[in-house]
């Protein structure tokens, strides 16, 4: 299996609780087991709290609210729960702002507590420990001042809830397109429930969230009458087929791959990544990379003047690439970069490291080092801030990388979510796209996203999809200089649309 952008991919196994271990299964939990769940006990009613932050430089004054939203089937009888956390200002049309992370099985807490929420945890920087205190902080790099934010936890993240046994939640919960049907009726109930329907309206995805707002997106449009003025994709899984290395013989996984691992490299090298320094490396796998590949390995000249090539872009051994015929996955180039540190890199960032507990071993075995990293510090300062901060009482583990929902997820790629992106644009000449990627990210590489809008007719208007890069990997808003030119970019955008 390559390196998909499936949040979960690289973990199993790991219980996920919220303040204190997992209890033995109850009567009721049994019962669940069964099907039944008329024994679960109520979840509490929506609770608010007043907070401040100090905010790309201003204090700001919003109200916090976590609550739910029911997700009811076609008889009208209560199939699951979604629990949402909403940020909100006084004022009149505010925009309104609708994120989610990926996975499938991630509650939305890192783009809450790690990118656009008001206030942030410290994780997914190098030097970062799961023991560090979980202690939340004012977010300058929030967008809280710009729009409304409203945080999705889908079905069996977060404290999100199924109602049905284990079939029915598969069938109702657990596949792309069942996903995009009820998160789409959840956006709706929630504008219907605080009065928003006539403000602008927008969607913000990481990862498979960044798979899932386009289809949100013209889905909403187009089944449940509700505008989006705008989306913004953060290093989104948006074409599942181009991504991984299973496929000998296409090239496309290796030219995805490659400008990323270069761009690690350069980073290591104290390179400043930009356009100006990837452009040459884009244009290499365009161009000549493609010919020497596809001539195979038993060209012997296409074949050493590629791996020359790979060996230079990523740092790596000569000779070691060569004997791969300059084919090197992405697992062996985050062991083999530092091999001689003992350290590993992680697929979500090349340049976050850490040590190999096996490195004697001829195979892996160890999990991501971001992902594992990050799940202490998401999970202990959201449980905190719910349960004690905004005093939203519930007796239930928190699951911020749920690994059932991901092992049980039906993974068809049949769809694209880039037929729904072009569709929603051609259907809106006024929606406002932006695709923002980490130059370092091996998990949902950005040349992905670069050779798909090289691909897209312009809709009548240059630069209807634009495409930002920033230093740092597939979280690169955990570097607080990226985060910055993030919010700025966006902040832009939305300010066009109000003009």
């Amino acid at each position: 299996m390559g390196y998909a952008a499936v949040l979960l991919a690289s973990l199993s196994g790991v219980a996920i609780a919220a303040d204190k271990p997992a209890p033995s299964p109850t009567k009721a939990e049994d019962q669940k087991a069964a099907g039944d769940e008329t024994n679960l006990a109520p979840l509490p009613a929506d609770k608010s709290i007043k907070q401040t932050a100090v905010i790309g430089g201003k204090s700001v004054n919003y109200t916090a609210t976590v609550g739910t939203i029911p997700v009811k089937g076609k008889d009208g009888k209560l199939i699951g729960e979604v629990v949402f956390t909403a940020y909100t200002m006084t004022g009149v049309h505010r925009p309104v702002t609708f994120a989610f992370n990926g996975g499938p099985g991630a509650a939305s807490v890192y783009l809450n507590l790690g990118a656009i929420g008001p206030k942030t945890v410290r994780f997914g920087a190098e030097g970062d420990s799961p023991s560090d205190p979980a202690v939340l902080h004012d977010n300058a790099n929030s967008w809280l001042d710009f729009t409304d934010l409203v945080f999705i936890d889908p079905i069996g993240t977060g404290f999100s809830r199924t109602r049905e046994d284990d079939d029915k939640t598969k069938k109702d919960f657990f596949s792309s397109d069942a996903d995009i049907h009820y998160l789409s009726r959840v956006v709706y109930d929630w504008l219907v429930k605080n009065e928003r329907l006539t403000d602008r309206k927008y969607l913000v995805g990481e990862s498979y969230g960044g798979y899932r707002v386009p289809r949100l997106a013209y889905y909403l449009q187009t089944k449940m009458g509700v505008g989006i003025s705008g989306i913004t994709m953060v290093s989104p899984y948006l074409d599942p087929p181009a991504i991984g290395e299973d496929d000998a013989l296409s090239p496309l996984p290796w030219m995805i791959n490659l400008p990323a691992m270069a761009a690690g490299h350069f980073e290591r090298e104290g390179k400043t990544l930009d356009e100006a320094t990837m452009a040459p490396v884009e244009q290499y796998v365009r161009t000549q990379y493609v010919q020497d590949f596809l001539a195979g390995p038993r060209d012997k000249e296409a074949t050493d003047r590629l791996s020359a090539k790979v060996a230079e872009l990523t740092g790596l051994d000569p000779t070691f690439v060569r004997r791969m015929n300059g084919r090197v996955d992405i697992g062996t180039y985050l062991r083999e970069i530092r091999r001689d540190q003992g350290l590993i890199g992680s697929v979500y960032d090349s340049n976050y490291t850490q040590y190999d507990p096996f490195p004697a071993s001829a195979d892996a075995q160890y999990e991501d080092p971001l992902l594992t990293t990050l799940i202490a510090p998401t999970t202990s300062a959201m449980v905190d801030f719910v349960t004690r901060q905004v005093g939203w009482k519930i007796d239930a583990p928190y699951e911020a990388l749920s690994f059932e929902v991901n092992r049980e997820w039906d993974r068809d790629n049949s769809d694209s979510p880039v037929s729904d992106l072009r569709k929603a644009i051609a259907i809106d000449p006024k929606m406002t796209v932006n695709i923002v990627h980490g130059w370092d990210d091996l998990s949902c590489p950005y040349m992905t996203s670069r050779l798909i809008l090289a691909q897209m007719p312009s809709f009548g208007v240059a630069d209807r999809v634009k495409l930002h890069m920033y230093p740092g990997g597939h979280m690169f808003y955990a570097r607080a200089s990226s985060g910055a030119m993030l919010r700025k970019d966006i902040m832009a955008s939305y300010q066009q649309q109000a003009q």
